[in-house]
């Protein structure tokens, strides 16, 4: 291949100058496009291709590379797998209340660490505070930026330099290898394994209480279930066991969970407020979990303990902004109305009633059809399935659903897939015996038609 034949970077430019780009980046990508289109034919490609070819080649190249360098890189995406709190694609969808005064909050200032009634400096605490406690029962809260935080900030207060009980069936990895001992290990406080990984006892709780002791600390499998031979101390009884020693009883409930799921047949999470309710000296949970807000750690508990987490220097370090206070003030509102079933986006996918979910498979049908009259690109059907709630919530709690399988026609469903999620409009379905399986619970109404038009468009690009 003749190199000279490539065009100049700034031959391309002035092809391009027409079509309102930014200079700057079409500068750039330009010189991508040339040096992209030279690999391509030091490779063998475009053997053939005259000069006026090859300038159509690299003006298409600078194309598609100006259009990347101006896609954002965190986008929205449509969630057709059926898991409500998947963690790759953000966990929690926020309410539209909650959205809402997230923008507003964030498009200028606001009464952060403000007190609007007597003009002085407030605590950003203030704005959430008070709903967490009426929501659940404690005497005081404060927020974090997520539950890894949360317990670190605890333990770090409390449990510094001493030791803190734990049962060896707790002692859980929460994710990314990110695990119990090593954040006890972070904060400085000495851990003491109790019973065994299947049982714990109170009496091995007795045993191992010290002089050196600081804390009794319960972590809920909220990413895991024990079945079988098992056995562990409710918290009313570890309560009853460190109150008379003057020892703390800290519970990690991990996803938090603030609507009875338990009572509509939703797994067994137990509720905060119940937690709260055994006397338990602090628990800590999730905001982006079962509780369906923005990512968080909510501590709550008794105020002296509070009072001391909020001293601790690490505090301003694990703070939230206010955009997460915004989003977390209006959810929790949401929950003080009683109407977290209908606004919150997990709570009412969790809770969907199999009828709703097979009407919207249904609709989700009609407009895969429509968008292929002819029936050239797939094949479809109706199906029954389950789903998970993901984000290390309700462990072995199978969801029933209805599923929209599609069979491609023009490609595999590994190449589909991948399509689909490098489309202008991303999509996540999943893949089972070389079919695509969308899950409405997690598709909203409103991207019902834009899945069926992402699936049409970019299996028709697998066609030609």
């Amino acid at each position: 291949m003749d190199l000279s034949l490539l065009p100049k970077v700034d031959r391309v430019i002035l092809a391009l100058e027409g079509e309102d780009y930014n200079s700057l980046l079409l500068a750039e990508s330009a010189r991508e496009g040339v040096d992209r289109l030279r690999r391509q034919l030091l490779a063998g490609k475009f053997a053939d291709a005259g000069r006026e070819t090859l300038l159509e080649l690299a003006c298409a190249q600078t194309r598609e590379i100006y259009g990347e360098k101006t896609t954002f890189s965190l986008r929205p995406v449509i969630n057709a797998t059926g898991v409500p709190l998947h963690t790759n694609l953000g966990r929690a969808p926020l309410a539209a209340e909650a959205v809402d005064t997230m923008a507003a909050v964030a498009r200028g200032y606001c009464n952060l660490e403000l007190s609007l009634a007597t003009g002085k400096r407030g605590s950003r605490y203030n704005h959430v505070a008070e709903l967490l406690t009426t929501l659940t029962g404690a005497e005081d809260a404060m927020v974090v930026n997520n539950n890894a935080a949360a317990v670190l900030l605890v333990l770090d207060t409390l449990a510094k330099g001493g030791e803190a009980i734990v049962s060896r069936g707790q002692l859980v990895e929460i994710g990314e290898s990110f695990r119990i001992p090593d954040i006890m290990k972070k904060s400085g406080a000495e851990l003491v394994e109790v019973g065994a990984t299947n049982k714990t006892r109170l009496s091995d709780y007795q045993n191992a209480v010290t002089e050196r002791t600081q804390m009794i600390m319960q972590v809920h499998p909220s990413n895991f279930k024990v079945i079988g031979f098992h056995e562990s101390v409710p918290t009313a009884e570890l309560v009853a066991l460190a109150k008379p020693l003057g020892i703390p009883v800290m519970g990690d409930l991990g996803a938090g969970c603030l609507y009875p799921l338990a009572e509509q047949g939703v797994g067994e999470e137990p509720l905060v407020s119940r937690v709260v309710a055994t006397g338990v000296d602090i628990v800590t949970c999730s905001g982006d979990k079962l509780l369906g807000g923005p990512q968080a750690g909510i501590i709550l508990g008794r105020r002296e303990y509070i009072a001391k987490i909020k001293k601790n220097p690490l505090t301003r370090a694990l703070r939230v902004d206010k955009c997460t206070l915004a989003a977390l003030e209006a959810t929790l509102r949401i929950y003080r109305r009683g109407e977290e079933q209908r606004l919150v986006p997990v709570v009412s996918m969790l809770t969907a009633p199999l009828e709703e979910l097979q009407a919207k498979a249904e609709r989700l049908a009609q407009l895969l059809e429509e968008a292929d009259p002819q029936h050239r690109l797939y094949t479809l059907r109706l199906r029954e399935g389950c789903s998970e709630s993901g984000g290390g919530s309700l462990p072995g709690v199978e969801l029933p659903t209805c599923l929209v399988e599609l069979t491609p026609l023009t490609a595999s469903a590994q190449e589909l897939m991948a399509q689909l999620r490098n489309g202008s409009c991303p999509l996540l379905a999943y893949i089972r015996a070389a079919k695509l399986l969308y899950a409405p619970r997690t598709i909203s109404e409103a991207d019902l038609a834009a899945a069926a038009r992402a699936t049409a468009e970019q299996a028709a690009r697998l066609l030609r």
